[in-house]
């Protein structure tokens, strides 16, 4: 017998949670109602994350076994009058109406829908073409993992305090590390994305045993990729206590500078990230304080004689991009040339 329907307040307003107890995640048990609960018990954490911030969802209406898909436009029927939204614009030049949380609500909505993972753009609803969080995501290659991942983290610390820059550090929820800095609303999406490629160039050759900027992965090693294409318009990062789409129920988890050499990914899950949060804190709570002015790293990038990085395939080709194709294949078709 299905479960019945209830009606929940959340900020003020009545969210209607249908089915709590589908299982969402089967190999722990977890529930649509674990998830719902967890989110609100996450409420102060997560809406630092996505408050005004235009947010594609990841939905799993069956849970992690059933089909997945990725929902960029608020539906144009059937949701609540108070759900906010923001225009986008994608690479393709076309545009949509994304959720934009204004409120936990709008988290416990979405919840309700079926999702599981919140991808937020760096950007807030009123100025959508100019971020305002630098985000620099180290992805560890095959033959590296988390704690490569931290110690490239480090360099980042280093490199940023050099700079004056406060980075705040999160797991990714696996095996990666996620540094966010707050910037000022001021560059563009191809600006914001060349300071992170300068910021990145600068870790590689502090740590070139370790760190990479290769797009190509035959080129990368078993080193930990700077994927400054992050920054690139359209892409986005599952945001600080997001619950992340495995078996595990992890958390991509706010952690500060001390503890992240410490942590393990899978410390952190749907059932100790409240805990840990009502217990300790917030170790992002600080983010909004300041925005870091990213003009050295855009100096940095004028000087560097390189140039810029390929753009991801589905990506138009942009002004001043390198070939985009994979070296071994622009190898052999200059072979066949000749």
């Amino acid at each position: 017998m299905a479960s019945k329907a209830e009606e929940i307040e959340v900020a003020g307003r009545a969210v209607r949670l249908t089915s709590p107890d589908k299982v969402y995640f089967p190999r722990r048990g977890f529930t649509k109602r674990d998830v719902f609960e967890y989110y609100l018990a996450v409420g102060d954490g997560i809406m630092r994350a996505l408050r005004d911030r235009p947010t594609t969802l990841q939905r799993f209406p069956d849970g992690l076994d059933g089909e997945t898909f990725f929902q960029k436009r608020v539906p144009a029927r059937g949701v609540p009058p108070w759900i906010g939204s923001a225009t986008v614009t994608f690479p393709s030049g076309r545009t949509a109406e994304e959720l934009c949380p204004a409120d936990l609500a709008h988290v416990a909505w979405a919840a309700q829908m079926g999702t599981i993972v919140f991808h937020p753009w760096p950007v807030r609803g009123a100025k959508p073409d100019e971020p305002d969080e630098l985000r620099i995501d180290l992805d560890p290659q095959p033959g590296t993992g988390f704690a490569d991942a931290v110690t490239v983290a480090g360099t980042v610390r280093e490199v940023l305090s050099e700079l004056g820059a406060t980075g705040y550090p999160k797991t990714s929820g696996g095996r990666g590390v996620h540094v966010y800095v707050r910037i000022a609303p001021r560059w563009s999406f191809v600006e914001v994305r060349r300071a992170a490629i300068a910021l990145a160039r600068e870790v590689e050759a502090r740590r070139p045993e370790l760190a990479t900027t290769n797009w190509w992965k035959e080129e990368r090693g078993e080193r930990v990729f700077l994927d400054y294409n992050q920054m690139a318009r359209d892409r986005t990062i599952a945001c600080a206590y997001s619950l992340r789409a495995n078996e595990r129920a992890t958390v991509s988890t706010p952690v500060t500078w001390d503890e992240l050499p410490d942590v393990e990914p899978d410390d952190f899950d749907l059932r100790t990230v409240p805990v840990r949060l009502a217990k300790a804190g917030d170790p992002h709570a600080g983010i909004d304080a300041a925005a870091f002015d990213i003009t050295p790293l855009l100096e940095w990038a004028a000087r560097d004689d390189r140039g810029d990085l390929p753009y991801p395939p589905e990506y138009p080709k942009m002004p001043g991009e390198p070939m985009r194709v994979q070296p071994s294949r622009a190898r052999t078709k200059g072979s066949s040339d000749a």
